[in-house]
């Protein structure tokens, strides 16, 4: 008889795999809903195209493989993949980024390294950063907020911005911490009065955005996908860097702990990115370090690096990091004394 082999990461109780990946794709919801408002349907042409893209990757993978295909793509991780890292891209992306970024990271970040449970990094940050490196321009031209533009984008612009185009005209806007990033005269309160984008504390749009993926994190956290601890820890460190440089608002200032927690991917990168089982740390205290490393890194190459969002950056550096956080914070075996724990 012919028995299944299945990979970890395994569930151990009421939530199979599959169900799991479907709670996180529920989850993203909220926040695919406040880009659309903000941003117009680009983000959702992304995903589906996206999805549509990584089904056939998975499955050229696994035959090559030479493993069961039909358990693998029932399991829904794949989609996963291609969502977050699809949220991640600009909306009205070209239909040749989102092909080639969801590629690399089913094909190269994701089986590469063995498939479902043994990638040591984040798939979806992996094509995120090739693409950032590889295509800067198409990565950085995100559009206008709708509140800020005449006009709102319909599905037929999405449609043609991802497969025609060259035939479409959108407005493309600095983000919140690019022009934070380029500033260099201006303190922060006549920055904000002459920049219409930023809003009141993360930007017009980012804002809500980030809110909806921390409703969506906590929906998360009571349904037990992951524990509270490397969210928490990313986001106070976060916090308290800002706090700890902040100079209330000179042209130097790096922003406030409500500018960088509701800015750019902050909550996505805390709820849906460094929160994977795979790639992190194991303990609980593991996640800790692990959270606050990568709040660490996201300020400093947010406010010195050359990249206005570094969550991507960070999380990779994490997940570099991760089995030797992992030694160093093994849970004491029961019936051993601290100094007995390496015996």
């Amino acid at each position: 008889m012919s028995l299944l082999v299945v990979t970890s990461p395994h569930a151990h109780g009421p939530l199979s795999t599959s169900q799991v990946m479907r709670t996180v794709l529920l989850a993203t919801i909220p926040g695919l809903i406040a880009l659309t408002w903000y941003f117009g349907p680009g983000t959702l042409v992304n995903v589906i195209f996206g999805g549509l893209v990584a089904l056939p990757c998975e499955a050229l993978a696994l035959r090559l493989r030479k493993q069961p295909i039909a358990p693998f793509l029932k399991d829904y991780s794949v989609l996963v993949t291609s969502t977050l890292l699809c949220i991640a891209l600009p909306p009205y992306a070209p239909w040749w980024l989102i092909l080639v970024g969801v590629a690399f990271s089913v094909l190269i970040a994701k089986h590469l390294y063995g498939g479902l449970g043994y990638n040591p990094f984040n798939p979806a940050m992996v094509g995120y950063v090739v693409l950032l490196i590889s295509f800067p321009l198409q990565m950085s031209s995100w559009s206008a907020p709708v509140p800020l533009i005449e006009g709102t984008p319909g599905v037929m612009d999405a449609l043609r911005a991802c497969f025609v185009p060259a035939s479409y005209d959108g407005v493309t806007m600095a983000t919140p911490l690019d022009v934070l990033r380029q500033n260099t005269g201006q303190t922060l309160e006549d920055l904000y009065a002459a920049t219409p984008q930023l809003g009141h504390f993360g930007g017009v749009g980012w804002e809500v955005v980030n809110l909806a993926f921390l409703a969506g994190g906590a929906w998360l956290l009571y349904r037990r996908i992951f524990t509270w601890h490397a969210p928490a820890a990313m986001l106070v460190s976060l916090a308290l860097c800002a706090a700890l440089f902040y100079d209330e608002g000179s042209s130097s200032s790096g922003g406030s702990p409500l500018f960088h927690l509701l800015s750019g991917a902050t909550m996505f990168g805390a709820f849906f990115i460094i929160t994977d089982p795979v790639s992190s740390a194991v303990s609980n205290r593991g996640r800790l370090i692990f959270g606050a490393l990568i709040g660490v890194l996201i300020y400093t190459i947010r406010v010195r690096g050359n990249y206005p969002d570094a969550v991507a950056f960070a999380v990779l550096i994490a997940n570099f990091s991760a089995p030797f956080i992992d030694h160093y914070t093994q849970p004491r075996v029961y019936g051993h004394g601290k100094d007995q724990r390496d015996e």
